[in-house]
């Protein structure tokens, strides 16, 4: 982890922008940052989920994950959405078992659910199931989440930024250049 630590700091400080406000953070996102890492490069898929208000980021990492300009392998990130459309009519805890088993059926070598949103939207209950999800989650503090504030004048900035240091993360990763068990 320590490597991951020092690793995360020269990146966010080698970053031309304003990034210095992720230093007194990384603490909390290098954990964070290592599971959703090491289960993309173990062959698990990142299914992205969002509340309403943050659909736009989930297009852009979509968007951008797998650009075929960055010569990497592309990686199984897909959106919740395509694969279910339904997704906003599941109401009750049946509902996101039903959901759960579909997935699992989907994909038997496990899967995780990177949820960016407001804590009480009803896609965090789903997120919020398994301890191995990637959250990101606005206006609360929950165990396991990367914290931001949704009346942030700079959030849209952020989000990107921290995407940044995620995709800067799993190419360093991928191609040696960092070790996660270290």
């Amino acid at each position: 982890m320590q490597q991951l630590l020092k690793w995360t700091l020269e990146t966010i400080r080698e970053e031309e922008s304003s990034f210095s406000w992720m230093e007194e953070h990384r603490y909390e996102w290098t954990p964070l940052v290592k599971s959703a890492v090491s289960q993309s490069i173990n062959g698990k898929p990142a299914l992205i989920v969002t509340d309403d208000d943050n659909q736009w980021f989930a297009n852009y990492v979509l968007k951008n994950i797998n650009d075929i300009k960055k010569n990497r392998p592309f990686l199984p990130f897909y959106s919740l959405y395509s694969m279910f459309p339904q997704i906003s009519h599941l109401k009750t805890t049946r509902d996101l078992q039903l959901l759960e088993d579909m997935l699992d059926i989907s994909y038997p070598h496990g899967y995780y659910i990177w949820y960016i949103g407001r804590g009480e939207h009803p896609y965090s209950k789903l997120a919020y199931r398994d301890d191995d999800n990637f959250l990101w989650i606005m206006d609360e503090e929950v165990q396991n989440s990367f914290a931001f504030r949704s009346n942030d004048t700079l959030l849209d900035t952020k989000l990107i930024q921290l995407f940044k240091l995620f995709e800067d993360t799993l190419c360093a990763t991928l191609f040696g250049d960092l070790d996660l068990e270290q």
